[in-house]
């Protein structure tokens, strides 16, 4: 560090990443002069929408093995970051602010007032009182490096303004703009394409069906060989909830490459094997003969989706149970542990847009988030070639790579 001025530091991006990043940067290296560009009208707008409006800090998992499991991509990476800032750290720093947050069943972590506005005022608060220079509606045009320079980095505002700075913290999450930068200063991109999203089916068993969930059902796309297992929503367009989710985040790369037209199997009773699910019907069978098929349902399964099903296979509503053949059998079975359906489209998940792509991270170190291709240059949260699925994952990668960069990025 020049001893003819303060270390300056300029972060670009101002979500949970950048915020988090300039705090941790101006309160543990006071000699730092860090200023936060943000493009927009407001700061933290993620936060401010996500978990509909609630805001998911995190998740209650504090095994860093454990929690990276939950990474289609980055999880290695992930692994010693978490050893030195997990989901833990995050609970204890914002304890230490005044805000409390709770666990919900799922292990999905919120604030007690159960409003974002509480974190979003948390972390401009701490900033402030850090020191940070928040400036909004600062969109950066381009930034040049030229290490003869008294201060390395030079930032275009597109104003037409330049600022310079010592170092440079890049948090443009999945912004084109954040892309272009990091490609200008050495670095590769890994196309992003969408991760964290919904099905569009078209199917007649599903009709009339909208706002019906079932608890755990486990989702197939049998042409990747990827599984998931959790609750599952059937909506007016198609399919949804965590197992839906989950299974378009490891599946991100696939459904793109197939114009998110693909097989999707669904076993609507995970906990149930085939054999002893043909024992318990054929036990229904000659236990309660003259009951209707349609109106009995033996299984943990909402009566209107039953009834669609066995609609489906061409059970007739006023047939008994002592009336079912074998091949009917067979095949109620068969719709109610593989079911073939064809996915069509893709949906959006609420307004949280998340990408799979970004900075390859064999460019980045790990342990200090700077960047391998270009000195002085800082990289942090969605802007990495990170995603995680949903529940506060995604957040979590944006606290630890951020922390990880203010604690460097000033040393």
């Amino acid at each position: 560090m020049s001893s003819i001025h303060p270390l300056k530091v300029i972060v670009i991006g101002g979500g949970a990443a950048g915020f988090f990043g300039a705090i941790t940067c101006a309160s543990h290296h006071p000699h730092t002069q860090v200023i936060l560009l943000e493009a927009g009208q407001q700061p933290l707008a993620k936060v401010r929408i996500s978990g509909g409006g609630r805001c998911n800090v995190t998740h209650a998992c504090f095994e860093p093995t454990q929690f990276v499991q939950n990474y289609p991509r980055g999880s290695k990476a992930l692994r010693g970051a978490f050893s030195r800032f997990q989901a833990k750290n995050t609970v204890e720093w914002f304890t230490r602010q005044g805000v409390q947050l709770k666990t919900e069943s799922d292990g999905r972590m919120f604030p007690t007032t159960d409003d974002s506005a509480t974190i979003v005022n948390c972390l401009i608060r701490v900033a402030e009182q850090a020191g940070v220079r928040i400036k909004t509606q600062v969109p950066v045009a381009s930034i040049s490096y030229n290490n003869s320079n008294p201060y390395p980095f030079k930032i275009q505002l597109k104003t037409g303004e330049f600022l310079e700075s010592d170092r440079v913290l890049l948090a443009t999450g999945n912004h084109p703009s954040g892309y272009r930068f990091v490609q200008a200063l050495g670095h590769t991109i890994i196309p992003p394409v969408p991760s964290l999203f919904t099905f569009n089916l078209k199917d007649q068993r599903l009709q009339d069906l909208a706002g019906v969930s079932v608890s755990s059902v486990q989702v197939k796309l049998p042409e990747a060989k990827l599984e998931q297992t959790g609750p599952l929503l059937i909506t007016h367009w198609g399919l949804s909830g965590p197992a839906i989710l989950k299974l378009s985040a490891w599946g991100a790369r696939v459904l793109y490459d197939c114009g998110y037209k693909s097989p999707l199997q669904i076993n609507w009773l995970p906990q149930e094997h085939p054999e002893q699910l043909k024992e318990k019907l054929l036990t229904l069978k000659s236990e309660f003969p003259k009951r209707l098929i349609s109106a009995n349902c033996p299984v943990d399964l909402p009566r209107r989706l039953w009834k669609q099903l066995v609609n489906y296979i061409g059970i007739d509503e006023e047939k008994r149970w002592s009336e079912i053949s074998n091949k009917s059998l067979n095949q109620l079975i068969q719709e109610l542990t593989q079911g073939s359906y064809n996915i069509t489209g893709k949906g959006v998940f609420k307004e949280e847009f998340v990408t799979c792509g970004g900075v390859n991270l064999k460019e980045v170190d790990f342990k200090t988030m700077e960047s391998r291709c270009c000195p002085g240059l800082y990289l942090a949260g969605e802007l990495l070639d990170i995603d995680g699925i949903t529940g506060g994952f995604n957040f979590q990668s944006a606290w630890t790579t951020g922390w990880l960069a203010g604690q460097s990025i000033g040393k």
